[in-house]
């Protein structure tokens, strides 16, 4: 399997990133004209969706579309796949603020962006609850726009959209308990990592794409895609859970630091399955997931004894597994041959990546 994204991505890539940068400018001005302060959170959002990300999300979209005869310059195609890319940046900036992260693509996260501008001003108030606040807000106001971006869309689309927005905050909020209640239960974190990312990824994008495409043909090609997108979105979760676990040796990669997930308590199946296999001492050890203040040796214990475990290994079958199942259900789809060839290097790309 490739780490490489496949070379095509980049031009599916390119004109989401344009169509973006025209909508939020355009926001940007009206409300810029209305009140000058209103230029920032609009410039923040921005600076956020154009900071990187794999564009994954409109990559499956445009295939579902296309692979049902959609036409590729359709304004409709590129405004949900726009529209795709806002709910994430939404749930991003949500999720940092929940996590506590601090970094995000390699750069200060967002509320900690606005922390630093509220010390620095000497404003009144507490920094933290003016950072944290003002970016739930930009977040809600990105959730908006991709809402606004669907507007017009068929019924059936709409009804797909709406069901993947309630499952990623069902997904978020089972993902936050799991870690409140420092939950080991495999079924469970296969729950989470399903609803809080692994749906909205990969299924309900190929959804999106093929019900805006051919929506008389719901019936057949929500079952087909389906069959190839969840299994492949618990695969595209899965490794992010390695990621946030392991990691690149200076971060630099997954742009976040070595170990988050483990600082976090995240209910991951990485973690699940090396509870499962841990031995009495291993399992003290693995306690410390999730702990305040945990050190660097500590992250690096606790990796040692899920490498031990046999977890590691394990989890890496079962992505291995999933990517298989994914593709042996995209050959069997009714989607054109090119559509065909093109998901499959992009299945075997989002298991392997390293980022």
């Amino acid at each position: 399997m490739s780490a490489n994204p496949p070379t095509w991505l980049k031009s599916v890539a390119t004109r989401v990133e344009s169509r973006l940068s025209e909508f939020l400018q355009d926001e940007q001005d009206r409300w810029s004209a209305l009140d000058g302060d209103l230029n920032a959170p609009l410039g923040e959002l921005t600076r956020l969706v154009a900071a990187g990300g794999k564009r994954l999300r409109p990559a499956f979209c445009y295939l579902a579309f296309v692979g049902v005869g959609g036409d590729e310059n359709s304004k409709q195609l590129l405004d949900t796949q726009a529209a795709l890319e806002l709910l994430h940046a939404s749930a991003l900036l949500h999720d940092d603020i929940i996590d506590g992260s601090l970094t995000r693509r390699g750069e200060p996260t967002s509320h900690t962006r606005y922390i630093a501008k509220h010390l620095d001003s000497k404003w009144a108030g507490e920094a933290r609850r003016f950072g944290e606040g003002a970016v739930i807000l930009i977040g809600d106001l990105a959730f908006v726009y991709a809402d606004q971006l669907m507007t017009g869309v068929n019924s059936m689309t709409a009804k797909v959209w709406n069901e993947m927005r309630i499952e990623v905050n069902i997904g978020q909020y089972l993902d936050l308990l799991g870690s409140a209640q420092r939950e080991r239960n495999l079924n469970k974190a296969e729950r989470v990592c399903r609803y809080k990312s692994g749906k909205y990824t990969v299924e309900r994008p190929l959804h999106l794409g093929a019900t805006l495409a051919a929506p008389e043909q719901a019936d057949v090609l929500l079952e087909q895609l389906s069959n190839f997108g969840l299994p492949l979105g618990d695969a595209f979760q899965m490794r992010d859970d390695v990621l946030g676990a392991f990691g690149d040796t200076s971060s630099s990669l997954t742009g976040k630091p070595i170990g988050d997930d483990l600082r976090e308590g995240k209910p991951t199946p990485l973690l699940a399955m090396a509870c499962e296999r841990a031995t009495v001492a291993q399992r003290e050890v693995l306690d410390r997931v999730g702990a305040p203040q945990i050190s660097h040796q500590e992250v690096s214990d606790i990796q040692q004894v899920i490498i031990e475990t046999g977890a590691l290994d394990a989890l890496e079958t079962k992505i291995s597994m999933f990517v298989e199942q994914s593709i042996n259900a995209v050959s069997k789809s009714s989607l054109d041959e090119s559509s065909k060839s093109r998901l499959i290097e992009l299945a075997e790309f989002v298991a392997s990546r390293k980022n």
